[in-house]
């Protein structure tokens, strides 16, 4: 019976992990027959989990239903709900502070002791940072994953980082927050490129847009390319330098929405970033406190000379 509710958990989290699975591809997951992964599917119908059967090669895909079935979780699972609940009560998704709470309240009902007090003695020894960040609407973020997921074109109005407004199409691939902000990485079709959009500043059209075969992403690490993305392409000026430090010693000093890093070996790396003004470029890389060189822009190279020289000049008049 044992081996029997073990299987059945991981039936039903094999189920959430994406729309539709065969029943072939259950069988082999769980390493039993197609007949025990009907019998099993059954069990859960009676538990209250609404599985649906799919049209075409017989599969199965987990509805949603009028009502939610019971959860089970394990101690670690429990205190991350626990924890991702305190979290979402103070952050960027507007309108789902006061729902986190409610939720909050009704599984601290239910946890052990020994699972509270892990919660609290996180929660007690957190000082969260305030962030002036925009919210975004949970509901956006909703209808977004669900067309990635369901591979949905999506039509939006969109206002960029100087203010122009647009309309999009894009294939929308993966929604990436970034502890400040969301973003929706896609490929645009009218500039036939791949883009990352704020979500907070794009207001969605409905219907979506018609169904795509995914294509390959520009990236296999999607946050790293909207790391690269945010952190230098929307400026004027874009550096490039090579940080005497290893890569986590710079990765340090900078936010993922700040530059990119990527290391050279293990002494040296290759810093990407952004600003608006050389001056801002300069002083931003200097401030670090490691050596550095800079290779583009070319005209980086004057105006950090320039500074080095007025600095030397600002030291010596005080002695």
């Amino acid at each position: 019976m044992l081996e029997t509710s073990a299987r059945l958990l991981r039936l039903l989290s094999l189920l959430q992990t994406r729309r539709d699975w065969s029943g072939a591809e259950l069988a082999e997951r769980l390493s039993v027959t197609a007949r025990t992964v009907r019998r099993d599917v059954e069990r859960l119908r009676e538990l209250g989990y609404p599985v649906h059967a799919t049209a075409g090669a017989p599969g199965y895909r987990l509805g949603a239903g009028t009502d939610l079935p019971p959860l089970l979780l394990d101690d670690d699972e429990a205190v991350a709900v626990a924890v991702g609940l305190r979290t979402a009560a103070g952050g960027s998704v507007s309108g789902i502070e006061e729902t986190s709470v409610r939720a909050l309240a009704k599984l601290e009902q239910v946890l052990p002791s020994r699972l509270r007090h892990r919660v609290h003695a996180l929660q007690s020894m957190t000082v969260p940072m305030t962030d002036a960040a925009p919210g975004v609407d949970p509901a956006v973020l909703t209808a977004i994953a669900a067309a990635c997921r369901d591979h949905e074109g999506l039509r939006f109005d969109y206002r960029s980082h100087d203010g122009e407004e647009s309309v999009r199409a894009a294939e929308p691939h993966r929604l990436v927050h970034s502890g400040r902000r969301w973003y929706l990485v896609g490929w645009d079709i009218d500039r036939a490129d791949w883009r990352t959009y704020r979500v907070d500043r794009l207001r969605l059209r409905t219907p979506n847009g018609p169904r795509f075969v995914p294509r390959d992403p520009p990236d296999p690490d999607v946050a790293a390319f909207t790391s690269r993305a945010i952190s230098s392409a929307p400026y004027r000026y874009q550096g490039v330098f090579t940080m005497h430090a290893p890569a986590a010693t710079v990765v340090g000093h900078i936010p993922p929405t700040m530059g990119t890093v990527e290391p050279i070996d293990e002494h040296t790396c290759t810093l990407r970033c952004g600003a608006h003004t050389l001056n801002e470029l300069a002083v931003w890389v200097a401030l670090m406190d490691v050596p550095f060189e800079v290779h583009e822009p070319p005209e980086l190279v004057d105006r950090v000379s320039a500074l080095a020289d007025r600095l030397t000049a600002a030291a010596r008049s005080r002695r």
